[in-house]
């Protein structure tokens, strides 16, 4: 069993987080600012279905890219080389959002974007704590990012694409633009063969707690 949520209760420890399913430690709770920025600074984030109450979850290990590691393949590499895209940020949040709700992923039945998960960080995206990294093509929105910015850690969220490497573009100039104003590590959350191949892999719960508790307290300068 996991506990239930009350309005203003506090997520449990995170070694209470079950094995099966990996990383599930509460439900209920809401979604507003404060919870989600709360969780999102315990290393906890929401993902559940629509009819569900909102799980949180906290899986051990994690998978985390540090951008150092970003792995760019030679074809992408050529990719970014071309003119015929723009990279925009934050222009299209909702837009980006939607997309990604949308997007039709392998072994999933649904979306766990709902339309209360759009509107939560939406809010997160008007307090300047929620990002998107867009890749416009001939004006159309085609491929993009998004994902919650707290201190010096960023926790990727979903991305889309609607033709081939326009979400890797997005990723790229993304984690390229973070590691340029001082982050230092960047959640994917749970193992993907797609992340691996961006270079993201796992690490520990008890390792990446150690380095978020660092990373969000960072004040800027």
């Amino acid at each position: 069993m996991i506990p239930w949520l009350a309005d203003n209760s506090p997520f449990p420890l995170l070694e209470s987080a079950l094995q099966e399913p990996n990383g599930l430690l509460a439900a209920g709770g809401d979604l507003s600012p404060e919870r989600l920025l709360a969780a999102y600074r315990q290393g906890i984030f929401p993902w559940y279905s629509e009819g569900q109450p909102i799980l949180w979850w906290s899986p051990d290990p994690r998978m985390v890219l540090f951008p150092d590691e970003l792995k760019i393949s030679r074809s992408l590499a050529k990719r970014l080389r071309n003119s015929d895209y723009e990279v925009r940020f934050d222009m299209a949040f909702r837009d980006v959002m939607l997309a990604c709700a949308e997007t039709q992923r392998p072994q999933q039945d649904g979306t766990w974007i709902t339309a209360d998960i759009i509107d939560a960080y939406c809010k997160l995206h008007e307090l300047g704590y929620a990002h998107s990294a867009e890749t416009w093509i001939d004006g159309r929105l085609m491929g993009g990012v998004y994902g919650v910015a707290i201190g010096h850690m960023f926790y990727g969220e979903s991305m889309f694409h609607h033709v081939a490497d326009a979400s890797k573009i997005a990723f790229v100039h993304m984690v390229q633009r973070l590691k340029q104003q001082g982050f230092e590590l960047i959640d994917c959350q749970m193992k993907t063969s797609h992340l691996a191949s961006l270079g993201a892999r796992e690490i520990t719960r008890a390792e990446f707690s150690q380095r978020l508790a660092e990373l969000v307290n960072y004040i800027h300068p």
